[in-house]
């Protein structure tokens, strides 16, 4: 699963590459079929993302892939997205983590990848 919208840009080839299908978590009313929905916190306010009803199978596995993990929140939200549906979150792999903000405490019952991390000042 790709999360909107720089998480399809590194999703999409990952599961070209593994021969897997791949499911969008989109912001909501960009799908053209019906979806479930999870709010979510920012330190800002909410948010929502959306995937299709049928995109994940009972007991499917699911890896979430995304840019950045800052504080988790999206990441959360998209896994108990994939949960709601009766999938299997088998982990999540991110490009950049951002440790000082404590997404992978945050998301600490998952198996969590990042390639490069960034200590900030």
């Amino acid at each position: 699963m790709g999360i909107e919208s720089r998480g399809f840009v590194f999703g999409a080839p990952v599961a070209l590459k593994l021969d897997l299908p791949f499911v969008l978590a989109r912001k909501p009313g960009k799908l053209p079929y019906k979806t479930r929905g999870v709010e979510y916190a920012l330190e800002y306010g909410t948010d929502r993302i959306e995937m299709h009803v049928d995109a994940v199978q009972d007991g499917q596995k699911v890896v979430i892939v995304d840019d950045l993990l800052a504080t988790g929140g999206t990441a959360g939200a998209a896994s108990r997205l994939v949960e709601s549906l009766g999938g299997r979150v088998a982990g999540l792999a991110f490009v950049v983590e951002l440790p000082a903000l404590n997404g992978r405490k945050a998301l600490a019952k998952y198996d969590v990848y990042s390639q490069v991390t960034f200590e900030g000042d």
